[in-house]
C-alpha cells in the first residue's frame, strides 16, 4: 500500500503512513490478500478520490461510508460506479433530487466528472471485502479519512460539506461552520431518503454558496 497520492495531498498526509494504525492497516490488507480474499476497489484505485480532486481544487466534499462490495462497482469515489454499471439505489435517489432541484437528468453513475470539478467523493473506509458490507470498518481507515477532513477544514476556504445521514454528520462534527458551508440531510438510501433527503435542495444551495464566494459552481450533469 505505497501511497501513490497526488502531491497536494501527500504534503499533508505523508506522516500518516508512518503511524502505527496505518502500518497495522497495511498488514491487515496484505493478510486478506494472502488469504485470497477479493478486495474492492483494486489497490490502484483506493486513493482515487484524492487523485481525482487535488487539495487546492476542492469546492465540495460528499462523504460516504464504505465502497460498494459487488463486482465491478467500487472505483474509489463515494456513491459512484464505473461506466456501464447499474446505478445503485442511493445514487438513484441522489439523481432524483438533482432533477427535482435543478431539472438535470442523469442516466449513468460514473461521478468522475464531478470529482474533476472539485467535488471530493470521500468514503470513510476505503476498502471492503467482496460481498461483505462494512468488513473493513474499524481497521484504521476511519483515522486516515478523519485526517483528510481535518486537512480540508484547516487548509481550504469556503468548502461545501454535504453530510448525509448520521454517520457522515458525526464524522464531520468538527468542521468549522464559520469558514465552510455544512449541509445536512438524511442518507439517500431508499430506507431513509423520504425522511428529508428528497427535497433538501442541497445541489442548488451548494452552487448559490459557491457563487457567493466567487467560485465557479458545479455542473451536476454527468
Amino acid at each position: 500500500m505505497s501511497p501513490k497520492i497526488d502531491g497536494s495531498w501527500l504534503a499533508h498526509l505523508q506522516g500518516e503512513f508512518d503511524q502505527t494504525y496505518m502500518q497495522e492497516l497495511k498488514l491487515f490488507l496484505l493478510s486478506e490478500k494472502q488469504a485470497r480474499k477479493i478486495i474492492y476497489p483494486p489497490g490502484s484505485l483506493m486513493f482515487n478520490a484524492l487523485n481525482c480532486t487535488p487539495l487546492d481544487q476542492i469546492k465540495v466534499v460528499i462523504l460516504g461510508q464504505d465502497p460498494y462490495h459487488g463486482p465491478g462497482q467500487a472505483h474509489g469515489l463515494s456513491f459512484s460506479v464505473p461506466d456501464g454499471v447499474k446505478i445503485p439505489p442511493s445514487l438513484v435517489n441522489i439523481f432524483k433530487e438533482i432533477k427535482a432541484d435543478l431539472g438535470i437528468e442523469n442516466h449513468q453513475g460514473n461521478l468522475t466528472t464531478w470529482a474533476r470539478q472539485g467535488v471530493l467523493l470521500l468514503n470513510s473506509v476505503l476498502s471492503v471485502e467482496q460481498a461483505q458490507a462494512a468488513s473493513h470498518q474499524g481497521k484504521g481507515w476511519e483515522l486516515f479519512t478523519d485526517k483528510i477532513i481535518e486537512v480540508v477544514n484547516q487548509n481550504c476556504q469556503h468548502v461545501v460539506f454535504m453530510l448525509w445521514g448520521a454517520y457522515a454528520q458525526k464524522k464531520g462534527m468538527h468542521i468549522d461552520q464559520q469558514q465552510h458551508l455544512v449541509l445536512k440531510a438524511p442518507h439517500p438510501s431508499p430506507l431513509s431518503a423520504h425522511r428529508g433527503f428528497l427535497g433538501c435542495g442541497h445541489f442548488s444551495r451548494c452552487n448559490q454558496y459557491l457563487e457567493s464566494v466567487h467560485k465557479n459552481s458545479i455542473d451536476w450533469k454527468i
